[in-house]
């Protein structure tokens, strides 16, 4: 777990015998919400003394991935372990892996939250990203909010929670993971080796995680892409570096630091629209689009220079 989530930790720990049966962590992206939200989920399951002791069986177990009382949903396209199928080789090939959390695997979900535990004590259920249950799955989730069974605890992760549906949130305590300060962000990027920290720490909006990843595969070149998983990228940066002009155009400095170049005044406005636009195609971007003709229709919504 990261440093500056400790403090989230510890207070969790102190309300071990009142915690609620569903906890939803959420912030931006790449603060460490799911290694909380882990770290959360063996505290819960560990059987030392002091919590989580990472010496006990428990402890153990989870680290090693297979504890029996611990579950965890998240898309097939971000599971450590590829889905178990009966589909030949070629077909597994030929098909793209999921980026939902479907209805079958909250139902599954279900079948472990009513059983007993196998160590006689909780069973825990971490969601991450829960935005990215389909709308069945959500539905087949609420369900188990709404009639939790004794003894067990959902750790709902989100990085956009206000896609999820308004009664999840409103059956779960919320604890937000903000960004940390920037230079504890900066120091821990200096013990990652990462080169050019702060300018990729900028870059991230100030997230450490994803600027270490962003230092590791460099910004999207702003041209059109072939394949769905760039265009996500390219949406993001077109919506950063139209904020970054937008800045500078009211005088600002700019948030990302992907230009320092003068901007007109006037094109403020149109910077900032088009910054609103990217918004809405990055979620477009999780649909099954041609890839090709839609990056290049987003490059060619850009504003003019002049």
């Amino acid at each position: 777990m990261h440093p500056w989530n400790q403090s989230i930790l510890d207070s969790l720990a102190k309300r071990l015998d009142r915690l609620p049966h569903a906890i939803l962590l959420y912030g931006p992206q790449g603060v460490g919400k799911l290694a909380l939200a882990e770290r959360a989920a063996q505290l819960l399951l560990c059987e030392g003394a002091s919590k989580p002791c990472d010496k006990c069986d428990a402890c153990r177990w989870f680290l090693a991935g297979n504890h029996p009382d611990f579950r965890r949903l998240e898309p097939e396209a971000l599971a450590k372990e590829p889905a178990d199928t009966d589909e030949e080789p070629k077909a597994r090939k030929a098909k793209q892996p999921s980026i939902e959390i479907k209805v079958d695997q909250v139902r599954e979900l279900a079948d472990f939250v009513y059983i007993g535990s196998h160590r006689g004590k909780l069973r825990v259920a971490l969601v991450h990203p829960a935005e990215h249950m389909n709308e069945n799955a959500a539905n087949a989730l609420l369900k188990g909010l709404e009639e939790p069974p004794p003894g067990a605890i959902f750790i709902l992760v989100s990085h956009r929670p206000a896609q999820l549906l308004p009664t999840i949130r409103s059956r779960c305590v919320s604890i937000p993971v903000p960004i940390p300060p920037r230079e504890a962000a900066l120091g821990w990027l200096a013990k990652e080796g990462v080169k050019d920290a702060a300018r990729w720490l900028a870059y991230a909006g100030g997230a450490p995680l994803r600027a270490v990843d962003y230092a590791e595969r460099g910004s999207a070149a702003l041209v059109p892409v072939d394949v769905r998983e760039g265009l996500e990228p390219l949406a993001e940066a077109l919506q950063k570096t139209a904020l970054d002009r937008a800045l500078i155009a009211f005088g600002l400095p700019p948030k990302y630091q992907t230009t320092s170049s003068a901007v007109a005044p006037e094109k403020a406005r149109e910077w900032l629209a088009f910054a609103r636009r990217m918004g809405e195609d990055r979620l477009l971007c999780r649909h099954p689009l041609n890839p090709r003709l839609f990056s290049a229709a987003m490059l060619a919504a850009m504003p003019s220079e002049r």
